[in-house]
């Protein structure tokens, strides 16, 4: 009995570890700190007109949504520029 007990129990720590492993792993970047990257990457690429205007609308769109408190979809908006980039 003490067995399956303690069985119980490993398992059940196990299990809480990973669920906040995997909730870290997935944990979004602080937009703040991913505006500040691509404003120090905007200053040093040469890019096109036009994808400068992309990057700048995408810049305004994760502006938008990081003062929503919406991080994770204000850092796919700052991915997407740094990306168009080649950062």
């Amino acid at each position: 009995m003490k067995t399956l007990f303690l069985a119980s129990v490993v398992t059940a720590i196990a299990g809480a570890g990973f669920v906040i492993l995997a909730f870290t792993a997935n944990a979004a970047v602080p937009c703040e700190d991913m505006l500040k990257q691509l404003r120090a990457a905007k200053q040093t690429v040469k890019l096109s007109d036009a994808d400068m205007t992309k990057v700048t609308d995408l810049e305004t769109k994760g502006v938008d949504r990081c003062n929503a408190d919406d991080d994770t979809r204000a850092d796919k908006f700052f991915a997407e520029a740094m990306k168009l980039m080649g950062k």
